[in-house]
């Protein structure tokens, strides 16, 4: 196996902590000052931002509301589209957008969104598992009342490297990510908005295990602090935002609070550890 020597082959990821709620303007505002001090500083290729960070919490109706019809691409989108494709041509960066709410219809999709720096989509996800559960302090939630599940497993190109798509609760489910492997990705972007309870015993076991199954470098972006739900009680997400090399060490870790965490990410690193131990090759169960 030849050890990648390709242009683009390392680059600087940042996962974008945030601390978002249900009101999309505010959410933008943040995201705009944490962006701009990052690319102040030259300190990324690639940002990755959190899961549903234009609308956390809230209402179903406010959700619907902050939700956008995603255009087809090459074509002007809505408000947090546009917010983000003007981001990475203005700061000449990759962005992943995380995810937002898209709106299909008379249904709302978790969609992630990628962008060159050019402001070409580079490819969308649709969350396909939803985080239909009971947390142990008893707190229920239910997506699928809100969202629809998407079909689709998606890698996209980031500078000659290949990067596989997921959303927080499909961290748990280890055959989407041998999809993602299969499917030639090098490296796993995984936007979340964990909750503390899961987060505190979950988020860093399973960020690694999929590091070390897929041998992929993973970059997980995460919303951090305290939203109000449907019904204005709290609700706490954990954060946490990582990278983790394809043998399962965590390179770089975001502290409490919004903020960001930076690493450089070297396929050959990836190709080495894939070439000494070939467990694609060896895998007997399909």
């Amino acid at each position: 196996m030849l050890i990648c020597g390709i242009v683009g082959a390392v680059m600087r990821v940042a996962v974008v902590q945030m601390s978002p709620g249900a009101e999309k303007e505010q959410n933008i505002a943040q995201a705009r000052s944490l962006i701009e001090r990052i690319s102040a500083n030259r300190e990324a290729d690639l940002l990755v931002l959190p899961e549903i960070w234009t609308c956390l919490g809230g209402s179903r109706a406010q959700k619907f509301a902050a939700a956008e019809a995603l255009p087809t691409p090459g074509e002007a989108g809505g408000r947090a589209y546009e917010f983000l494709r003007q981001t990475a041509m203005a700061h000449g960066l990759y962005v992943h957008g995380g995810s937002i709410g898209e709106l299909d219809g008379d249904r709302i999709f978790n969609t992630s969104i990628v962008f060159s720096p050019e402001g070409v989509e580079l490819g969308r996800y649709r969350k396909i598992h939803l985080f239909d559960i009971r947390t142990p302090d008893g707190q229920g939630y239910h997506e699928s009342a809100t969202y629809g599940a998407g079909d689709q497993i998606v890698v996209v190109e980031i500078r000659g490297v290949r990067a596989g798509l997921a959303i927080c609760y499909d961290l748990r489910f280890a055959e989407l990510f041998l999809e993602l492997r299969r499917k030639g990705a090098e490296l796993i972007l995984l936007p979340a908005a964990f909750t503390l309870q899961t987060g505190k015993d979950h988020w860093e076991v399973l960020l690694r295990a999929r590091a070390i199954e897929t041998q992929c470098w993973v970059a997980a972006a995460a919303c951090t602090g305290m939203h109000n739900d449907a019904n204005g009680q709290p609700r706490y997400t954990y954060g946490h935002s990582l990278i983790a090399d394809p043998w399962g060490h965590v390179v770089a870790k975001a502290s409490d609070g919004a903020g960001w965490a930076t690493a450089t990410v070297d396929m050959a690193l990836a190709a080495r550890i894939r070439a000494d131990m070939p467990v694609m090759e060896h895998r007997k169960l399909k």
